[in-house]
């Protein structure tokens, strides 16, 4: 394979939304040792590599999905992808992404040990659901679920089974934890929708953003990167104010992100709002790690 088709293979990963798959594993494991003193270095790798190979399978069932539905178009505002280059026939894409869900199942076993059945049902669940982000019968994203889906399975449910696995405990904090870090990585899809919208509603693809249209994707695009924020009132609990208030040192970052997705029309411009939508999500769970260690 050839420099150029590797770089595009990595490419076509979309390595600026994987810290949808990182964060909420790391945010986990450190809110489990925070409040149980609990720390499994083997739980730790395989839910990390877990998230990431369920995120990267389910970027290129989007891919094939996508392209074979017409949405990546010659007039696609967002990177170039491997359907689309057609340096790989959208079946092939399709087969790579069945190898990383296969990836996922086999590094979910020793986590299926530890966690009993429920762990078992999760992660199947997660797998079928990353496929039907795009394809099968009701795809995900052509029905306007993505948003629901990233918050539920990329959120709450990755947060509060990390602290689990890692603990042996089911706790409130993690649902807390669960619906900041959802909300956040919601930013990255709902930006990337509101970049697309034009092309989207062209060919039937009812995502939120064409849902709500350019104005009210604006709104909902803030309402995510702000609800986080509300969630910190959580932390005002004892031994927990640190983390009430160390993540509001990231409103330098969202809040210029916000204006500029205000008063840019949706564009290729908007890549750059992904990226920093990605920074954003890292410096205010950084902040909150932060907050939660120290107490």
């Amino acid at each position: 394979m050839a420099t150029s088709q590797i770089s595009l293979v990595f490419q076509s990963f979309r390595p600026k939304t994987l810290s949808a798959a990182v964060v909420p594993v790391v945010v986990g494991s450190v809110a489990s040792y925070s409040i149980f003193r609990e720390f499994n270095q083997l739980v730790f790798w395989c839910c990390m590599l877990g998230s990431v190979f369920i995120q990267i399978g389910t970027n290129l069932a989007n891919d094939a999905a996508d392209f074979k539905k017409g949405a990546d178009g010659a007039d696609r505002k967002g990177p170039l992808r491997l359907s689309q280059s057609k340096t790989f026939r959208p079946e092939t894409v399709m087969w790579m992404a069945t190898f990383f869900f296969v990836l996922a199942i086999l590094v979910g076993i020793p986590l299926v040990q530890i966690g009993g059945p429920t762990l078992a049902v999760l992660g199947l669940i997660s797998v079928a659901l990353g496929y039907a982000y795009t394809s099968g019968p009701l795809p995900l994203a052509y029905n306007g679920l993505g948003d629901f889906f990233v918050v539920l399975f990329f959120g709450v449910i990755a947060v509060v089974t990390t602290i689990y696995l890692h603990s042996g405990f089911w706790t409130p904090e993690g649902i807390v934890l669960g619906l900041q870090v959802g909300f956040l990585s919601a930013t990255l899809i709902a930006i990337n929708n509101l970049r697309d919208i034009h092309e989207d509603k062209k060919i039937g693809k009812k995502t939120m953003a064409v849902r709500f249209g350019v104005t009210g994707s604006r709104w909902k695009i803030a309402t995510y990167f702000y609800l986080p924020y509300f969630f910190c009132t959580y932390w005002l609990i004892p031994h927990y104010s640190h983390a009430a208030v160390l993540p509001f040192f990231a409103l330098f970052v969202s809040v210029p992100i916000v204006n500029k997705i205000f008063s840019t029309e949706p564009s290729p411009e908007y890549n750059k709002f992904l990226a920093l939508a990605s920074l954003h999500t890292f410096v205010f769970c950084l902040l909150l790690m932060i907050g939660l260690y120290i107490k």
